[in-house]
């Protein structure tokens, strides 16, 4: 049974608040330089995700970072996930294939899988209402391709009222519209090994006055990004938007179409010494891959009775289907009427290769037990609307905009578990399994599951933003009030099919105010500094099922998360700088499927953020840093109070230089992370590693470029995560490069 604790209701202390105002005095200095002609850091971009008003970077309260398309295929991402390792302040462990990873913001922690307290949105709508379903987090339906125009990240900050269940903050995906016409055509292919080929095209542009609209996908086919040694990665996706402007706003239609096959990679077996994790002989942590060519179809029961026979090589396979509608209308009196809605259809299934243990290799084991996770994803579809009303208006000297809004969310939750055990060869490819415990006995029959839920919230919200002079002031409060209807059930035992009569009601209301408010002053064109306080909270799903009674009858535990930060953003010349202090304090509850644990727990998080940019000629720097400290303060697990949270390093740093020699840019992307606890326990240590991506470019004409880029090119070995008993743990990928050419029209 769930043990819940109730939520910290102390105020915040200002540390972080005061912290950022010793940063002015050593930024003073740029208050007589002119502005920058190179803005490396896009500090006068436009943000428009999670900000009670459009407004520059440089005007804004929050903590931001942009990233263009361009910038991003520099990076050499082999999904969306990993694409934010080079953002400050984010922890994205991207060591799970094309989707589930675990992400987070600025010492918020990884209790369990996905994004507890981030959200992934697309064109400024969720793709999922929450983050951290089990086997069906939002990244899975997700993929960067040619469509992309550039992706913005909010951190702390407003996120908390300016969405839901995101108070960590918000990654938006922002499509292409067609404003530029034009298009591309790239062909991308593995140069290790031939693992993946992938061919990628757009094209956008004008249908006539006041009409434009865009188009792109791509398919790709081949191993994936580790030799799978069978076709593991095969699929592709479409999307598209129309877009008609008339004298006082505009209607945009889009429409989604994915269907994708992709593997998954788990931990593999190592051994654990004295709290150091050691790789097992023939067992390569980077490569390892357990479904092979020889695995069996695995039977499982499926949602509705009766066994189902199914293909591990299918490894996560997702299908979405999505449209939708956004609109603009300038109104009378100064009003703007803002709506976007969109509904999806997603669905698929998850398999991978679990280590049950590491079969003894000390003793020479040839074999391993492995559970083979096949969760059928039966719905996760969901359907989106947030309706804006705004005004600006004179007030008090200055101007002032108001903005008052509701979204509605409606979230399908239907997922089936039924885990099958194989005793597979410890072999680093092309392993043999062999059946060996039908998913009614794995791990003592504790993990046969159905479950149907319907989350819906209705959230108003409301700001205030106000601006004179050099001085901006925001607020803003949200009223997040979700209801969840539904079942969930497991198996009878005995008869080996859904236990009916022991079906748990899922019938529950909950409900939580967030608050937001922040300040900004630009001493001059090129120095301003902000601060800001704020509560928000991320409402749990799954992760409540098969604990305490979801009736009504008792208390259900939300995810609370208050915060204060500040800081300064300045530049001169060809160097920017973004520099944000912050302290965190989050309670939560928890369910770990691995473990079959509750947890309870509360923690604090101080730190220091920082991203810079330079340019001196040719040469171009982006690079960032966050140092945290944070600890545990509250469990229900007494022996891990005071502990670091597992997987939470005190320094994460990105370093992206690049110089160009006329048509041809070489480049790198240098991520790293100081050595963290793989355990709240603190008994297992994951080293520190770096990782280092690099590429070259070249322009051959205006239209024609050709590259070759390496991701992992040093073959690091970077744990990520390593279960508690130090069984098994999971690295990046070893090692991959690719060679593309693009085509502009």
């Amino acid at each position: 049974m769930t043990r819940n604790f109730p939520l910290h209701q102390g105020a915040l202390r200002p540390v972080a608040l005061a912290a950022a105002l010793t940063l002015l005095p050593a930024l003073a200095i740029a208050q007589a330089q002119p502005a920058s002609k190179d803005d490396t850091l896009n500090l006068e971009r436009i943000v428009v995700t999670g900000t009670t008003q459009s407004a520059s970077k440089m005007k804004q309260s929050v903590s931001i970072s942009t990233l263009e398309s361009e910038q991003i295929l520099k990076l050499s991402p082999t999904n969306a996930a990993e694409v934010l390792r080079a953002i400050p302040g984010i922890r994205s462990e991207s060591s799970g294939g094309e989707g589930n990873a675990n992400l987070t913001v600025r010492g918020l922690p990884i209790s369990a899988g996905g994004a507890r307290y981030v959200q992934f949105q697309e064109d400024g709508l969720p793709i999922l209402l929450f983050g951290d379903i089990a086997f069906g987090t939002a990244d899975q339906f997700l993929r960067t391709d040619f469509n992309l125009s550039h992706l913005e990240v909010i951190r702390g900050g407003s996120a908390s009222t300016l969405a839901s269940n995101s108070p960590g903050g918000i990654i938006n995906f922002i499509s292409k519209t067609g404003d530029e016409a034009g298009g591309a055509v790239g062909l991308t292919f593995g140069l290790d090994g031939g693992r993946q080929t992938r061919v990628d095209a757009d094209y956008g542009g004008s249908l006539g006055k006041g009409t434009t609209f865009h188009i792109g996908g791509f398919q790709r086919t081949g191993e994936g990004d580790r030799p799978t040694g069978f076709t593991a990665a095969n699929g592709g996706q479409i999307k598209a938007s129309l877009t008609h402007n008339f004298s006082n706003g505009y209607l945009r239609a889009t429409l989604k179409a994915l269907d994708d096959r992709t593997p998954s990679f788990m931990p593999v077996p190592v051994i654990t010494t004295n709290g150091k994790i050691n790789a097992i002989p023939g067992i390569d942590p980077r490569t390892a891959f357990f479904i092979s060519k020889t695995t069996p179809q695995d039977s499982v029961f499926g949602p509705s009775g009766g066994m189902v026979s199914t293909n591990p090589r299918d490894g996560l396979k997702v299908k979405s289907t999505a449209f939708g509608l956004e609109g603009q209308l300038r109104l009378a009196d100064g009003w703007t009427l803002t709506d976007k809605f969109r509904t999806a259809d997603n669905s698929g299934r998850f398999m991978a290769m679990f280590p049950a243990d590491n079969g003894t290799p000390a003793a020479g084991a040839s074999k391993f037990t492995a559970t083979l996770f096949n969760t059928s994803i039966n719905s996760l579809d969901n359907t989106f609307n947030d309706l804006k009303v705004s005004k600006g208006f004179a007030m008090g000297g200055g101007k002032a905009t108001v903005n008052a809004g509701l979204f509605y969310g409606k979230q399908d939750v239907a997922l089936t578990w039924y885990w099958n055990q194989y005793t597979v060869d410890m072999k680093n490819t092309g392993a043999a399994a062999t059946f060996a415990t039908a998913g009614w006995d794995t791990w003592g029959g504790c993990c046969v599951r159905n479950f149907d839920v319907s989350y819906t919230t209705l959230a108003p919200y409301a700001s205030l933003n106000w601006e004179a002079g050099p001085l901006t002031l925001d607020m803003s409060l949200r009223r997040d009030q979700q209801k969840a209807s539904g079942w969930a059930q497991e198996d009878n035992p005995t008869t080996k099919t859904w236990n009916k009569a022991g079906q748990q009601t899922v019938d529950y209301k909950l409900s939580h105010t967030s608050y937001s408010l922040g300040g900004n002053y630009q001493l001059t064109r090129d120095l301003a500094w902000f601060a800001r306080m704020s509560n928000g909270v991320a409402f749990s799903a799954d992760r409540l099922l098969y604990g305490n009674p979801l009736n009504g009858s008792v208390p259900v535990a939300v995810n609370e998360v208050k915060q204060v930060e500040g800081g300064a953003k300045w530049r001169s010349g060809g160097f920017s700088l973004f520099a944000t202090l912050f302290e965190a304090r989050t309670a939560e509850s928890n369910y770990e499927a691995t473990t079959q644990t509750f947890t309870t727990n509360k923690y604090k998080a101080n730190g220091l953020e920082l991203e810079l940019g330079y340019r001196l000629g040719d040469f171009k720097l982006v690079a960032g840093s966050t140092f945290t400290k944070a600890k545990i303060t509250a469990s229900n697990d007494a022996k891990t109070v005071g502990n670091r949270p597992r997987r939470q390093a005190e320094l994460v740093y990105q370093l992206a230089p690049s110089y160009s020699f006329g048509p041809v840019e070489v480049g790198a992307a240098v991520i790293g992370t100081g050595k963290s606890w793989g355990d709240d326990a603190n008994t297992i240590t994951q080293p520190g590693f770096t990782v280092l991506n690099a590429f070259v470019n070249y322009q051959v004409n205006d239209k024609l470029g050709l590259s070759v880029s390496a991701n992992n090119l040093t073959n690091t070995i970077g744990y990520t995560e390593v279960e508690g008993d130090g069984h098994a743990a999971r690295s990046i990928n070893g090692r991959t490069v690719k060679a593309s050419v693009k085509y502009t029209f």
